[in-house]
């Protein structure tokens, strides 16, 4: 189904070749996107990116503290459209009123400042920008991991709060230009195949090996054509999950027809690869024969045919419960090899839901698999999301509503909450299937630490409504008799004008902002000292650590805006002591900086030279030590609440994803990595010593000479490196944070 070619490839006159008669150089710049990039560079070095977006978009888990940061850095004005939905913390019982003292506070700001706002359950962040912001050759960036809108022709990136701020204080997004995958579609989808299959197909061939890590896919090929837009857009919005970067594909009548459809032919264009184009690295996909797929807990790249999981569901989910053992011993059990039957897979819920699942297409096919069928009243359960209140509004004029809520399915309002563990949490040992993002550990809202674990299965919404339809047994689509006639979508703007505050360009500096008793400003961080004493307060050795795990979703996220509370959760569901060292490290640079010293600061010291003359130029901070940390979600809060916590460095062998660590930088966190084949013994209570480490930073030295005082009293040397720091990276670093930078930058 999906093939890798590593090496470099020529794209001639639409079809993947080995040689051309340009060199590779020339042909690079006749790809989609080095010229959608080249047109966004404010540099005149076209090896390392100055970046400028035409449009940026959050939600409520990241505008306050990104809009609390701008604020606190000289912001006057959004200089470009800035969208804010409310589709992650739209509950608002949990925490009392903060959730909607949130969505106040950004409809004021976007009044003050002028600014999108977009009401609670109008619709989920992606589908907005989908219908509202998108534009072919634009680029968007957005404080959500999963900002892609590549297949409408539009470049989108998803990072950490900090680097939206930097946009709306006029910088720029600085990156070395990134390669470019060719990702080759050819054949058309068989009956019953759906955008997830495709998806979940591409995330396992590529995520293990960090294929397309940092990598821009471009979508071409005969195959394209044969994809609605839905489709197309289900595909892309999973790009996230191969740890890409970014995403393109080239258009044509049916983008074109999307943006007619939605009122705005001006914003199409064609994009297409130039005559001889070359790409680093290429996919192949023959969608003919893609097969219904299941992607098992705990990462969307566990990618299995469902026809294959079947016949091996024992084995299969006992590695399952293997992992959730190694991961949380015996905080909690999970028992999903009890689900398998004599006829079959038993799961629990279905969920259509989100960026990826809520799509019109694909709730409208759902609604035809189960047109002969029904839930039932056992304990397997449907909700379906629609994306957006056209989306919803369209279904319900059609009737799929209503076949749905006659087949009993729920349909319930546009939310991003079942992705994140905010909206239908399984039951304790339940497995649900989803149509959505993603399925890391705890992401369903279970709470190990309380006894509670779930598991959740990423599938199609073809197939869970099949499954639907044979009351709960795990089916793939492809195996079910329907009869399907696809409807038209037709886009009704008017709701969004009754209900959307449209205010860029309209910026009111007499507004008032409206802040309730949770939205708090950042506490007061520090410059960078001489030298830098680190204590390791976790140590996680899994071979991915998620932002998930780092900062857990779900009902933590009401306290986004408050960054003291918000860091009491940090790391809570991987490493629950984890917040307790980090005080009591903070506690001791605290009372350092009073000239003070504990007996456990002195006596690190000690091991390494004269405590008294160090303690005068090294900072005291807590670490976090993970193989290969924030694979997911592009939450800043992740660094931030290490940061309010004292945290002031980071060791792992490479970071999971660039987002995290540019979150790492922003907060003044160093995002130290070790050689590959270097060990790392060391385990919490250890302390490191970097020597030197401004002067160093300041002078873009890349190597490290560190030394390790273990608990045992023993010290030994170790080599970190800090690499590929640009300019102004090293410049945030030495300041503390983002916020002391600009805050310098303004005197």
């Amino acid at each position: 189904m999906v093939k890798l070619t590593e090496t470099g490839v020529f794209l001639v006159n639409g079809k993947p070749a080995s040689t051309a008669s340009v060199s590779p150089e020339e042909a690079r710049k006749n790809t989609i996107a080095h010229s959608i990039l080249a047109a966004h560079n404010t540099a005149a070095d076209e090896k390392n990116l100055k970046i400028r977006f035409d449009a940026l978009i959050s939600h409520d888990i990241t505008y306050v503290g990104i809009i609390q940061t701008a604020r606190a850095s000289g912001l006057t004005e959004f200089p470009i459209p800035y969208a804010m939905t409310n589709c992650h913390n739209s509950l608002c019982a949990v925490g009392g009123t903060i959730n909607e003292d949130d969505h106040v506070f950004g409809l004021s700001a976007a009044k003050k400042y002028g600014g999108i706002y977009v009401p609670a359950n109008q619709s989920v962040i992606h589908s907005y920008a989908r219908e509202e912001l998108a534009a072919c050759g634009n680029m968007i960036l957005g404080s959500d991991s999963h900002t892609r809108y590549g297949a409408l022709g539009t470049m989108g990136v998803g990072e950490g709060g900090p680097e939206l701020v930097k946009q709306l204080l006029k910088n720029t997004y600085d990156i070395p230009a990134p390669e470019v995958v060719l990702v080759y579609l050819t054949g058309k989808p068989r009956r019953g195949i759906g955008p997830h299959d495709v998806a979940i197909a591409l995330v396992g061939a590529t995520f293990e090996s960090g294929f397309v890590k940092n990598r821009v896919l471009e979508f071409v090929g005969p195959g394209v054509k044969e994809l609605p837009i839905d489709f197309r857009n289900g595909i892309d919005v999973m790009t996230t999950e191969t740890t890409c970067l970014s995403s393109i594909w080239e258009t044509d009548e049916v983008v074109k027809a999307h943006y007619e459809a939605h009122g705005r032919p001006e914003c199409y264009r064609e994009l297409k690869p130039g005559n001889v184009a070359y790409y680093d690295r290429m996919v192949e996909i023959d969608l003919s024969k893609m097969e219904s797929m299941i992607a098992l807990p705990f990462h969307p790249s566990r990618a299995y045919t469902i026809h294959y999981f079947n016949e091996h569901a024992k084995e299969l989910l006992a590695e399952v419960e293997a992992e959730a053992k190694a991961k949380f011993g015996n905080k909690a059990s999970l028992d999903l090899v009890s689900k398998v039957r004599d006829d079959g897979v038993m799961a629990d819920q279905g969920i259509i839901a989100g960026c990826a699942g809520g799509m019109f297409d694909s709730i409208d096919e759902a609604a035809s698999i189960l047109a002969d069928g029904n839930v039932g009243n056992g304990y397997f359960s449907l909700s379906v999301y629609p994306t957006s209140i056209p989306v919803s509004l369209e279904l319900t004029r059609i009737g799929v509503s209503a076949d749905l809520l006659a087949a009993g399915a729920v349909i319930k309002p546009s939310f991003c909450g079942p992705c994140f563990g905010a909206g239908d949490v399984p039951a304790n040992n339940g497995l649900s299937l989803r149509h959505t993002t993603r399925n890391f550990p705890n992401r369903e809202g279970a709470k190990p630490g309380e006894g509670q674990l779930s598991g959740v299965a990423l599938m199609d919404a073809r197939s869970i409504a099949a499954t639907a339809r044979n009351g709960g047994i795990i089916t793939a689509a492809t195996d079910v008799d329907y009869d399907h006639t696809p409807h038209t979508y037709h886009f009704d703007r008017s709701v969004y004008q009754k209900r959307v505050y449209y205010g860029f360009g309209k910026a009111d500096p007499d507004a008032e902002l409206i802040l309730g008793p949770n939205i708090t400003d950042w506490p007061k961080q520090y410059e960078l000292a001489d030298n830098l004493l680190v204590e390791l307060a976790a140590v996680i050795r899994d071979p991915v650590t998620t932002t998930d795990e780092l900062i857990p979703s779900g009902e933590t996220s009401s306290y986004r805006s408050n960054p003291l509370r918000l860091s009491e959760f940090a790391l809570s569901r991987r490493c629950p002591a984890y917040v307790g060292k980090s005080k009591a490290v903070a506690a001791d640079e605290a009372a350092r900086r009073e000239g003070k010293l504990s007996d456990k600061l002195r006596a690190a010291l000690s091991a390494v030279g004269n405590a008294d003359e160090l303690a005068k130029n090294t900072q005291f901070g807590s670490c976090v030590f993970a193989n290969k940390p924030g694979d997911g979600s592009a939450r800043e809060q992740a660094a931030s609440c290490q940061k309010v916590l004292g945290g002031f460095a980071n060791i792992c062998y490479e970071f999971a994803t660039k987002r995290y660590r540019s979150n790492c930088i922003n907060w003044g966190i160093l995002p130290f990595t070790l050689p590959a084949d270097a060990e790392f013994p060391f385990d919490e209570g250890d302390f490191v010593f970097v020597p030197d480490v401004r002067a160093k930073i300041a002078a873009g030295i890349e190597t490290f000479e560190a030394r390790v005082i273990r608990a045992s009293g023993e010290v030994c040397d170790i080599t970190l490196h800090v690499k590929g720091l640009t300019a102004d990276e090293k410049e945030i670093i030495l300041c503390g944070c983002l916020m002391n930078y600009y805050a310098a930058h303004s005197k």
